[in-house]
């Protein structure tokens, strides 16, 4: 079983109430700016959850809102089962927040940094500091004062202190900013780690590969509204079918020939749209990677001599690039309608 699916696997019989729960929560600030807009959003415990939008989008301000750090001027949200307003310590109580700047402090060492983490939160004994110093490879520099880490290990560090407390819900905030690609994969080691061990995490990222790589489902910002919330997989297939190039020896009439062997094979459902090119065959299909091997046998069966073949297949860089431009791009946009409170029916 994959990680991804493990994790689906725990959230689907996690127990209690939802990690978050928001219902049009909004913030519009004294001189009329509105930063959040009517954001409803359900995410069950144990899920890994990912946060995109353009810069300015409302990531950071809705974070804040959810983890008590801006009361909300409209609608509610209850995280982990605490009312963000009347329940403000609670809810702190059970979240742990990894802001997009370091927080550590550079004169102290690792252990130090720890230890006043944990007695903020009120966590006693040394058991907890030994425990997340293993957990994020800095027990042999523990007594190292952070200011001589390098910019990896400092943020390791920080994601180490948002989790003092056990918290059930963490917040990352643009977490890898800044960080080498072998620094930034060892930051997602970890966050998969305490994710698989139940922790639920609101993941906001510029690193669409990040996102793709490591969230369960994605909701996207933009101008302060919720504009999609979906699996990474399905956001992509909104953009429209893969494509297949295939290139075939022989010039128009080759291509031709292809065409009509590539209909004649049964390969080319309603689904399929199937145009000749100078070089030979251009395949938009909802199932790239399933139909493309079937459709070269069909081909070489039928006597076409194929001298190249492409899958390309749409990313989260064209998602995110869509949305950026307003949909303008081919993204049918769709705001996500609120989920049912508990007891209502759908």
């Amino acid at each position: 079983m994959s990680s991804n699916a493990a994790r689906q696997d725990a959230t689907a019989d996690s127990q209690g109430p939802p990690a978050v729960d928001s219902e049009g929560l909004s913030l519009t600030y004294a001189d009329g700016t509105e930063a959040v807009r009517d954001v409803s959003l359900t995410i069950p415990r144990g899920e890994f959850f990912g946060f995109l939008g353009p810069n300015g989008a409302g990531k950071t301000t809705t974070i804040k809102l959810l983890s008590t750090l801006l009361a909300p001027t409209g609608g509610t949200a209850r995280i982990n089962g605490y009312d963000v307003v009347d329940e403000r310590s609670a809810v702190r109580g059970t979240v742990g927040y990894m802001a997009q700047h370091i927080s550590v402090d550079t004169e102290l060492t690792a252990r130090e940094n720890l230890r006043f983490a944990c007695e903020a939160y009120g966590v006693t004994g040394g058991d907890r500091i030994d425990e997340l110093l293993d957990l994020v490879d800095l027990a042999d520099v523990a007594d190292t004062p952070a200011g001589n880490f390098s910019g990896g290990m400092q943020k390791r560090l920080d994601a180490a202190m948002a989790l003092v407390h056990d918290p059930a819900l963490v917040f990352l905030d643009e977490p890898t900013t800044g960080l080498d690609p072998k620094a930034r994969n060892r930051l997602w080691d970890y966050f998969e780690r305490i994710n698989d061990a139940g922790t639920t995490i609101f993941l906001t990222t510029q690193y669409l590969e990040e996102a793709d790589a490591l969230c369960d489902r994605l909701a996207v910002i933009r101008d302060g509204e919720l504009v999609a919330d979906d699996s990474p997989s399905a956001l992509k297939r909104r953009l429209g079918p893969s494509r297949l190039t295939i290139d075939v020896a022989g010039g128009q009439e080759a291509a031709e020939n292809a065409a009509r062997a590539a209909r004649q094979s049964g390969l080319v459902t309603d689904e399929t749209v199937l145009e000749t090119t100078a070089d030979g065959l251009d395949v938009a299909t909802p199932a790239p990677t399933e139909d493309g091997p079937d459709l070269l046998v069909a081909l070489r069966d039928a006597g076409v001599s194929v001298t190249g073949f492409d899958i390309e297949k749409a990313t989260l860089d064209d998602v995110f690039l869509a949305i950026a431009d307003d949909g303008t791009t081919g993204l049918d946009v769709e705001r996500p309608q609120p989920t049912a409170a508990a007891g209502e029916s759908a």
